[in-house]
């Protein structure tokens, strides 16, 4: 007689009718289970969000820095993404299939206005605006307004990347005394040298990491005017990271991707025992 027809099943594992002779039924084989399956995502679920939470960590003292946020979410079992399965259908494959990445988001909230007393450090009033910088001739936008003059007299920030005013990038005459006012013009003596581009996106969900500080539009910005374009000489907006609580997040993430790698390596060793069981049996 035939030995049992087996079929392939990613996600689960059940038993069902193949048709053979006396109604018997075989087992469905499963090259690996469900539980498997589900710890292993959220292993890898859990250690993506540690390297959130790290790089949120490792920039608690950057002027400027953004929190980021991951969000993860529930994901239908493998079937019913497949759509051989319809959710609620009460069956085996219709199962919880774990927790899915989904994304990162952006904690824009102003952070700490900290006064340094030094004229070139910048602060916005408006949590909306942001200074313009220049990268690699990429125009690019950040909260941090750690700037200083060069000895040739232009305003970079602590990378060097040049600060842009509306006439471009802002350069001032290094032998001649200077200010900044709080509308952002660049004064020396009674002539204004330039004058701050405070730019205003239409959107915060428009702009994408470029790094540290950085922001780079992913649409066109407007100019800020009236009271979105107030800067405060002599202060500098911090990071918006609180380190005690990334470091609680990190405790509870790090004890989750644990607790995954021990479900992990459980499944394994109930997969060992059962093939060496069925190995002794033949």
């Amino acid at each position: 007689m035939a030995g049992p027809r087996f079929r392939y099943a990613s996600c689960y594992s059940s038993w069902r009718d193949e048709g053979s002779q006396g109604g018997d039924q075989v087992p469905v084989s499963t090259v690996m289970s469900n539980g498997l399956y589900v710890s292993a995502a959220g292993a890898e679920v859990q250690s993506r969000r540690l390297q959130t939470l790290s790089n949120n960590l490792a920039n608690v003292d950057t002027p400027g820095f953004k929190r980021e946020i991951a969000i993860l979410q529930s994901r239908h079992a493998e079937a019913i993404e497949r759509g051989t399965v319809q959710p609620g259908s009460g069956r085996v494959e219709d199962v919880g299939g774990g927790v899915e990445f989904a994304e990162t988001k952006t904690d824009f909230t102003r952070g700490v206005l900290r006064d340094t007393g030094i004229a070139t450090d910048l602060a916005l009033d408006d949590e909306n605006a942001f200074f313009v910088v220049r990268r690699d001739d990429r125009e690019l936008l950040t909260r941090a307004g750690n700037f200083a003059f060069s000895d040739d007299g232009a305003l970079t920030t602590q990378e060097g990347y040049p600060v842009l005013g509306d006439d471009g990038p802002i350069r001032i005459d290094p032998t001649l005394p200077w200010r900044i006012e709080n509308d952002g013009r660049v004064l020396q003596g009674n002539a204004e040298t330039a004058r701050l581009r405070i730019a205003v996106p239409a959107s915060r969900g428009d702009l994408a990491h470029a790094g540290g500080n950085l922001f780079a539009p992913l649409a066109p910005v407007g100019s800020a005017d009236g009271a979105a374009r107030r800067v405060r000489p002599g202060f500098l907006e911090m990071s918006t990271v609180q380190a005690t609580t990334e470091m609680m997040e990190l405790i509870e993430t790090s004890r989750a991707f644990e607790t995954n790698i021990r479900m992990i390596q459980h499944h394994d060793q109930i997969t060992g025992a059962l093939v060496n069981r069925v190995l002794k049996a033949i």
